[in-house]
């Protein structure tokens, strides 16, 4: 019996979640301690984040049982639509069939509440009561924020400067849910005073938001900290989303050749992947995976696979992904939660190993796209998810060029409804690309911590 039958319920959504790690030919390197250079420990991680949380993380597990207290609050969304985008293949006149899995539809607008409402759940039942995050874009942070709301906890957001300015809607969205929100750098942590000392004008970054976030929970015992993405039991619970598809392909008669996913720090792109790169692994099936950033954050194709910190005031464990350095400062793109330093261990770790590969895509080509997809299937996308779409769209019409029929399935992470500006400004044409010097990644790099052999 196939494994993804026996895990879907009546209700068509899975009873557990797939963790790749049981899977791998070779295990993902390490997390290891900052000081000692020695691998990571439950009691390292403990000021942080709760027992369940920190087993997951580093389990071996196939699947890990989804609780029912955290189904019933996904059934609201759950499972997520799976479409043929019918209409964009006839504009694009390719023999191309392009399927999208749209996380839109979630209460948050994203894909970010399939690990909220489960990072809140394992908290509340050890005792937390307060969460601490931060949020690039608002989508992990409103997640958050709606997921504590549901189980009782306060939550603290630190959102990035630059997006704090440009989505106020997201922030009242994420106030509205009850949470506490403050622009990073901000003159409440030691961090964030640091930074603004040496540069008052900071647009900010998720590594110095994280730093703030993550400071205020190892100084107050009553607040553990929470992370949207990057680590190995939040890409878990993602994994949802490929599961879900998997089924609603067979249902479609269809299989993709083609996985598409936008990548910041890899949680949607492996929501969607990990399944089928399961499948692969254990050669039930194959599928070309291509990983989509932005060119001015450019981790996966420009970044070095190194041990870095994921933070930029250094307060977290040395992971081995692809960085661009800690001190990495991106410029201020509307795709805000695409502007991480790094790269998720595992996505960085299958990127090694040759099973995914990794595209840039410039800011102004990606909302070209998510226009053109506007205008045919109807749904107004996350500028994240545009960088997606812009590299489907290339498939397709490769496949039109090559006079070939090959399925592409991309992950539609969210839509853009709070991102009204960023769309004003491409129509305006005040948008421009960025492309981060050379030399600056170079100093950012050469900051990177030195780690044994």
């Amino acid at each position: 019996m196939d494994t993804v039958k026996y895990l879907l319920s009546e209700d068509r959504m899975p009873r557990a979640w797939y963790n790749i790690q049981a899977d791998l030919h070779q295990p993902a390197p390490p997390v290891l301690h900052p000081g000692t250079g020695q691998p990571v420990g439950p009691d390292d991680l403990a000021p942080l984040f709760p027992m369940a949380l920190i087993l997951q993380e580093v389990s071996t597990e196939q699947y890990i049982e989804i609780p029912e207290e955290v189904r019933s609050i996904y059934r609201q969304w759950r499972p997520s639509p799976l479409y043929r985008a019918r209409r964009l293949e006839k504009a694009l006149d390719t023999p191309a069939r392009i399927y999208y899995k749209y996380e839109g539809v979630s209460p948050a607008g994203s894909h970010k509440p399939n690990t909220a409402v489960p990072q809140a759940y394992y908290n509340k039942m050890e005792g937390v009561k307060r969460l601490s995050t931060e949020t690039g874009a608002g989508q992990w942070g409103s997640s958050l924020a709606m997921a504590c709301a549901f189980f009782g906890l306060e939550c603290k957001v630190f959102m990035v400067r630059v997006s704090y300015d440009q989505k106020p809607y997201r922030r009242g969205l994420i106030e509205a849910y009850g949470a506490q929100v403050t622009a990073s750098p901000s003159s409440e942590t030691n961090t964030g005073r640091a930074i603004l000392a040496e540069h008052p004008d900071s647009t900010g970054s998720l590594g110095i938001a994280i730093s703030e976030a993550v400071e205020v929970a190892a100084t107050d015992p009553d607040t553990n900290y929470s992370l949207g993405s990057v680590l190995n039991h939040v890409l878990m619970h993602q994994t949802i989303i490929g599961l879900e598809a998997l089924e609603q392909m067979e249902m479609a008669g269809d299989y993709p050749d083609v996985l598409v996913g936008c990548t910041g720090g890899g949680s949607n792109f492996s929501g969607l992947t990990f399944p089928f790169i399961g499948r692969k692994l254990r050669g039930e099936g194959d599928v070309r995976v291509v990983a989509v950033e932005p060119v001015a954050c450019p981790s996966l194709t420009k970044g070095r696979y190194a041990y870095d910190f994921g933070d930029t005031g250094h307060l977290t464990p040395l992971v081995k992904m692809h960085t661009l350095g800690s001190t990495f400062v991106p410029p201020g793109i509307h795709a805000g939660g695409l502007r991480y330093h790094g790269m998720a261990p595992l996505v960085s770790h299958l990127l090694r190993q040759g099973h995914i590969e990794a595209i840039a895509v410039e800011q102004l080509d990606a909302f070209a796209a998510g226009v053109q997809f506007t205008r045919t299937e109807g749904i107004l996308p996350a500028p994240e998810a545009n960088h997606a779409i812009a590299a489907a769209i290339r498939e397709a019409l490769r496949c039109k060029e090559e006079g070939t029929s090959r399925a592409i399935l991309f992950n539609l992470s969210g839509h853009g409804h709070f991102d009204m500006q960023a769309y004003l400004d491409y129509a305006a044409g005040k948008l421009q690309n960025y492309e981060y010097p050379a030399e600056e990644i170079a100093m950012a790099l050469a900051g990177l911590p030195t780690v044994a052999a």
